[in-house]
């Protein structure tokens, strides 16, 4: 058997890091990420990072609005009945219309934003997952998209700064 010297072992240290860098990349919510990947991905692209023109990236806010009750319940909301209207996100207007997702259950839509949040948006790991019972919970408040739209402004004023 042949000795590997230095350049062997920087080899192989690469070739674990490679291994460990791939690991890391597994989505933390695969169910999640495959309905996001059949239903969303076509309009904010795989990485959750938008399309110019057509749909916002959806990894600035959702870790965000994680964390607050207001922001949860936007989240909810938008995924149960879609959104429409100008919104500004990294300072760049969108005037898009997001479809509702109500049909799904509510598991299937909070593995989604989890996808979001963490997976793509990579929110703090402390940050509380969502659940079926917030989805449930804003799924007895119909309304259309224009409303979801103009509850954003409350999510984001509750934000943290």
């Amino acid at each position: 058997m042949r000795r590997s010297g230095p350049l062997g072992l920087l080899l192989l240290a690469s070739l674990a890091c490679s291994t460990v860098a791939f690991a890391d990349d597994e989505p933390r919510y695969p169910d999640g990420a495959a309905t996001f990947k059949a239903s969303c991905a076509v309009c904010h692209r795989p990485t959750g990072a938008g399309t110019p023109g057509l749909a916002p990236p959806v990894i600035v806010y959702p870790p965000r609005f994680a964390s607050t009750a207001e922001g949860r319940r936007q989240l909810a909301m938008t995924v149960l009945y879609g959104m429409y209207g100008d919104i500004v996100v990294d300072e760049r207007h969108y005037n898009f219309k997001m479809p509702e997702f109500a049909q799904l259950e509510d598991a299937v839509l909070a593995a989604v934003l989890n996808h979001v949040i963490f997976d793509l948006g990579h929110a703090p790991a402390d940050a509380k997952p969502m659940d079926a019972a917030t989805i449930a919970a804003e799924r007895g408040n119909a309304m259309d998209g224009a409303a979801v739209r103009a509850h954003r402004n409350v999510a984001i004023e509750a934000l943290p700064q």
